[in-house]
């Protein structure tokens, strides 16, 4: 199984890609039968099998045809590990993420 840790975006895609086939094929449908159930395209099913290449709402609908929405829930769920990360993530929910400065806001000397 690839360690997405240590994989590119390509590799990841190219996993996914083949997990969401496999799926497919272990519930006996073939590519129009599944874009048909995902409201999409055949060719978008074929080309996130192939490839991984796919919006995300479309990535979606396939995982919903599935019946994999569940193998979602965990997907960027923030691990809180200590306490001060558990008091960082309550201040994100907070808060906005910085400002960039305008300028330097050093003053120009006068001629």
């Amino acid at each position: 199984m690839l360690d997405f840790g240590f994989a590119t975006a390509d590799e990841i895609a190219q996993e996914l890609a083949a997990r969401l086939r496999a799926a497919r094929l272990t519930q006996g449908l073939q590519q129009s039968e599944l874009a048909l159930r995902a409201g999409v395209s055949a060719g978008t099913v074929k080309a996130l099998e192939k490839n991984g290449q796919s919006t995300i709402t479309s990535l979606i609908r396939v995982v919903q045809a599935l019946g994999l929405t569940q193998d979602l829930q965990q997907a960027f769920v923030l691990e809180v590990r200590s306490i001060a990360q558990m008091e960082q993530a309550q201040r994100a929910q907070r808060q906005r993420a910085p400002r960039k400065p305008k300028g330097s806001g050093a003053a120009k000397p006068e001629a």
